[in-house]
């Protein structure tokens, strides 16, 4: 029992693993919370995108000293500016001028991030480093875990009327752009915050795994984002133990625990389903 226990707490027992415990259930909470709509909206491919075209802003950041956030937040404006303009273009079409925007900027915060006149451990923006979270990134998290929280909170009945029946909400006094908006402003604000400890390449695991394995075991809004919170931060912490165990990268390894969580939960569902 005493070996259990060791194995059970040893990855805690130093600073830098409770630093990492407590972002990965605050992160884990909120992305599951947000996970949900961002799957029932259809908003997965959006989640990567903003991801991805965020990159050269977070690396111009940590190149000249600004905060990351600062950065991110640049980014994303010229992604939209740019997305807008692009799809003014015939020829293009929205989804097609969404594509390239994306790929363009990411390509180019890769080609930053990698350079040999970088300095060394900008290419941890990719792949995130959470277990370099500082108190203020933790307090970034926590707040960010608030908003979210309550902001879905209020929008639950009208998230539930615009996603369900689109064409009737506005008779229910809901006005489906406002509410695209202010989800998309909460998708924007979580992958802000996110992308630091889980870098850009591993963050949509996150904001779209619980949200999308929730939905195998469950139809009903309530239960299905308190399965998708559970299902984010037992991943994490599952990640957490699998990187100190096996010696793996952090990120990627709550990116693999979650990636599984879907599989069993459609594997599970399955098995209900045909008994």
């Amino acid at each position: 029992m005493l070996a259990v226990l060791h194995t059970l707490t040893d990855p805690w027992a130093d600073p830098v693993g409770r630093r990492a415990l407590v972002e990965v259930v605050l992160l884990g909470v909120t992305g599951g919370a947000l996970s949900c709509w961002i799957v029932f909206y259809n908003l997965s491919y959006s989640a990567e995108s903003l991801a991805h075209a965020l990159l050269p802003g977070l690396v111009i950041a940590a190149l000249t000293g600004l905060p990351l956030i600062a950065g991110g937040a640049a980014g994303l404006l010229v992604a939209a500016l740019a997305v807008a303009a692009a799809g003014q273009v015939p020829a293009i079409g929205r989804d097609t001028s969404v594509a390239v925007v994306v790929t363009t900027l990411f390509g180019a915060g890769v080609l930053l991030a990698l350079s040999p006149s970088s300095p060394p451990g900008l290419g941890g923006l990719l792949f995130g480093d959470v277990l370099g979270v500082s108190n203020a990134d933790l307090a970034l998290a926590a707040g960010l875990a608030v908003l979210v929280l309550v902001a879905l909170g209020l929008l639950h009945g009208r998230l539930l009327a615009v996603g369900f029946d689109r064409t009737s909400a506005p008779s229910l006094g809901v006005r489906p752009v406002v509410v695209d908006a202010a989800l998309l402003v909460l998708l924007a604000l979580a992958l802000l915050v996110a992308v630091q400890g889980l870098g850009n390449l591993l963050v949509v695991a996150v904001l779209v795994a619980p949200g999308a394995a929730a939905r195998l075991v469950s139809r009903r809004m309530a239960p299905m984002i308190g399965a998708s919170a559970a299902v984010a931060v037992v991943a994490g912490a599952g990640g957490l133990y699998l990187s100190y165990y096996a010696g793996t990268a952090a990120g990627a390894s709550i990116a693999a625990m979650l990636v599984a969580a879907y599989l069993a939960a459609g594997v599970g569902g399955g098995i209900r389903r045909a008994s």
